[in-house]
């Protein structure tokens, strides 16, 4: 037999379960769950999609305008990417001790670890950084830690305008010393980066290039392990290297690539006393195929080990300073 029903239609035990849930919801503070098959398990309330009387629509904010920023805020801060090459942030003793000394860029301040072990590089940091009228601040070992970004700051960083980008006209043309270049070819290494520019600083390098793409540009590790070298050398950067190669061979520069399977010893090569650019490729893949295609001259470093390869930061010291073994004095110009 059906049973029996209300005078409304509705079950009177459904009814009384509803009206025991609504009970318990109040003496609880939750919601009341809608009952009936339909609805078992629901909160009760519009569905989250659904606005209230009232309410203003929301609409999503485009990708550019977010966190504040303009349409043509997000362009002039990815045209300022543009015109620079990293080095902002200078880690390491001799590193920032290079930075105030030449004074070339503008310096915010100066971070030095409270338990920095007192040192005479550190006396020479602050004196620099006072007679610049360069703020130093004495930060705690987590602050510090939280602030570097390579695993040896050795206690001091700085805080200082971007490398600026030059122009590659400018590293060839002019009245300067007579360009000796050093290219690379999609070194992404930021430690390696860093001591290939300090060993072509001390042959007597006079610019480097770099891809803008897929290349490590001056981050706080290459800083530091380029020991002061981004404070000599200018560094401009190129959307296609080999084309930056083709160029440079217009303007009478002697282009020679480092290939370690080129058949000509690097120790062959004939002095090269005019304009020069060495080029280096990526650990590994070496020099692309263009960019090969791109050089004048390709030579291998000859090794009489059991590994078949050296370091690109290793072979980039010795192909430096082979080529500056046949360069006009330090300090000669060009006529």
């Amino acid at each position: 037999m059906a049973p029996a029903r209300g005078s409304s239609g509705r079950d009177p035990r459904r009814s009384s379960r509803s009206g025991r849930a609504a009970a318990a919801a109040g003496r609880s503070g939750r919601p009341a769950r809608s009952g009936g098959s339909g609805g078992a398990g629901r909160r009760a309330g519009p569905p989250p999609t659904r606005r209230t009387p009232g309410s203003r629509p929301v609409r999503p904010i485009p990708s550019e305008q977010r966190g504040g920023l303009g349409r043509s805020s997000s362009r002039d801060r990815s045209r300022d990417r543009r015109r620079t090459v990293g080095g902002d942030q200078v880690e390491g003793r001799q590193a920032v001790r290079e930075l105030l000394l030449v004074g070339r860029r503008a310096v915010r301040e100066v971070w030095i670890a409270s338990d920095a072990e007192a040192a005479p590089i550190l006396a020479d940091i602050r004196e620099l950084a006072e007679a610049a009228r360069v703020p130093i601040r004495e930060v705690g070992r987590a602050k510090f830690a939280a602030q570097a970004r390579c695993e040896a700051p050795q206690g001091v960083l700085a805080l200082a305008a971007p490398l600026p980008e030059v122009a590659l006209d400018d590293l060839i043309g002019g009245r300067t010393a007579v360009p000796f270049l050093v290219a690379l070819d999609g070194v992404t290494d930021p430690g390696n980066l860093g001591a290939i520019l300090r060993s072509a600083e001390c042959a007597g390098a006079t610019g480097v290039i770099l891809p803008r793409h897929r290349a490590v540009h001056v981050t706080p590790a290459a800083t530091k392990a380029a020991a002061g070298a981004i404070e000599h050398l200018p560094i401009t950067l190129v959307g296609g290297l080999p084309a930056a190669l083709a160029g440079l061979r217009k303007d009478g520069v002697l282009v020679v690539g480092l290939d370690g399977a080129a058949e000509r010893s690097l120790y062959d090569l004939p002095p090269a006393d005019g304009p020069v650019c060495l080029v280096l490729g990526a650990e590994g893949r070496g020099l692309s195929r263009l960019v090969r295609e791109r050089c004048d001259e390709t030579v291998a470093i000859p090794l009489r080990g059991r590994l078949g390869s050296l370091n690109v930061a290793a072979a980039a010291a010795l192909a430096s300073f082979e080529i500056a073994r046949h360069r006009p004095p330090a300090g000669q110009r060009r006529s």
